[in-house]
């Protein structure tokens, strides 16, 4: 049933309003006070857009159009076949039909539009994102949430001064049993944690064939496509999902599925910023594919009072602990590993010099093995809403400020990588220590008139 123009003045009106004063009162410094829920009508639904559907832009997109409460009214591609392919699985969903762009500022520019799913390619998460919060939208944007760390920043600043819902997709922070892991790891019960490892083994990453430079596809924008990355012949192994082992686009298995893991470990520690980095490793699995991110990588963080472990494997699945992918906080009491699949303890015994030689240094904790059922995409996209409808970011599971930390510490893995050397952290200045090289690859380099946007 279309919404007539009273009832969408007046939705649009309240939602204004109710961000308005949200952002009023955190920018005055004084309590926060929430607006009240959006009460949701039969004629009144929340009215999202879609900004790069092929992938994981459309994975979030089923999964928020499970509620009832939410219509998909418009979606932008520069590839007119993943259009055509998303109106098509969107007409089994919905009555009403979605507008189509090539032109992503048209999209935001569409007053009936509520929140906004970005789901490009990395180097295409900051300007869409910050333009989305400063023309009033809401933002579920895709991990990592961009490609530089100044552009990390920049998104960060943009979501806090406009008082906007910004939810990032590290989906794994709404997961039960990843709640109660970080409750077992806060709770002291693991005794002092010396070590974090997080991993991740891709068996199914076969070579990426080098393929030749050919004319770009009918129904593809290109240019749009590269935007400010860097001017290059079409080559389909740049496009679509092997982006990511580019780096002019993406940052490899380290920003890929590095920030899923790192986010869980930072946010079960409480740390922030390293105090410095090293790595190592290279194309040491596919030394000729098409690929320039490494396949193999080892790369050590120090913090403050532990160290953390980031490997990356292709082709092998035989990770740590028989685990393809994982973070394990290793205490003196006990090892807490825990991947998508659940969660075990293993627990320590006192070894010779002790009275209680043998015995465990604690009380065992029960495995916990993930329902199958039990979506975890779902409840992420399910809080985003909650949030927009509460008109409060605090109930977001993974708020940009948040979700940016672990964006933050894969790069800082990267161009530690990149450099060959041991990079240290000044977290007042926040800049590297006498190291130009890491500086300037902290910096978004746009190309083709696009500008790092202003906030």
């Amino acid at each position: 049933m279309p919404i007539s123009v009273n009832n969408t003045m007046k939705r649009r009106k309240f939602i204004q309003n109710s961000s308005m004063l949200g952002a009023g009162t955190l920018m005055a410094g004084s309590p926060v006070i929430h607006a009240a829920p959006w009460r949701i009508s039969p004629n009144d639904k929340l009215q999202i857009g879609v900004i790069g559907c092929n992938g994981m832009g459309w994975s979030n997109t089923n999964s928020i159009l499970k509620m009832e409460d939410v219509d998909l009214i418009a979606i932008c591609d520069v590839d007119q076949a993943a259009i055509d392919k998303r109106l098509a699985s969107y007409a089994e969903l919905r009555t009403n039909e979605p507008k189509v762009y090539r032109d992503y500022r048209e999209l935001i520019n569409n007053p009936e539009i509520d929140a906004i799913i970005i789901g490009t390619p990395d180097h295409w998460h900051c300007l869409p994102m910050v333009e989305a919060v400063q023309a009033g939208k809401h933002v579920y944007v895709e991990k990592p949430i961009s490609n530089t760390i100044e552009e990390c920043k920049i998104m960060v600043e943009a979501a806090q001064k406009s008082g906007k819902i910004v939810q990032v997709g590290q989906w794994q922070r709404s997961g039960p049993h990843y709640r109660d892991a970080v409750d077992i790891v806060r709770s002291g019960k693991l005794g002092n944690i010396r070590l974090v490892k997080v991993w991740a083994y891709q068996g199914w990453m076969t070579p990426v064939d080098k393929l030749p430079d050919e004319p770009v596809p009918e129904g593809v924008d290109y240019d749009f496509w590269l935007g400010p990355a860097p001017q290059r012949p079409f080559n389909r192994n740049r496009f679509h999902f092997n982006f990511r082992w580019f780096w002019d686009y993406a940052g490899g298995l380290m920003t890929d599925w590095g920030v899923h893991e790192i986010d869980i470990a930072l946010y079960a520690m409480q740390v922030e910023a390293p105090i410095s980095v090293m790595a190592s490793g290279g194309k040491l699995a596919y030394p000729d594919d098409a690929s320039e991110t490494p396949d193999t990588l080892q790369t050590v963080f120090k913090y403050q009072d532990f160290s953390m472990l980031w490997e990356h494997a292709t082709g092998i699945d035989g990770g740590l602990y028989g685990r393809t992918e994982g973070i394990a906080f290793i205490g003196n009491n006990g090892t807490l590993v825990v991947n998508r699949q659940g969660y075990e303890v293993l627990v320590e015994r006192y070894p010779r010099g002790y009275a209680e030689r043998g015995e465990s240094r604690m009380e065992p904790i029960e495995a916990f093995k993930k329902p199958k059922e039990l979506n975890y995409l779902d409840l992420h996209t399910q809080n985003f809403v909650d949030a927009i409808k509460a008109n409060d970011s605090s109930k977001l599971n993974t708020p940009i400020g948040s979700g940016s930390v672990a964006a933050i510490n894969a790069q800082m893995g990267n161009i530690a990588y990149k450099t060959g050397e041991k990079v240290y952290w000044d977290a007042v200045t926040n800049t590297f220590k006498q190291n130009k090289q890491a500086n300037k690859l902290m910096k978004a380099d746009y190309h083709n008139n696009w500008k790092v946007p202003n906030v």
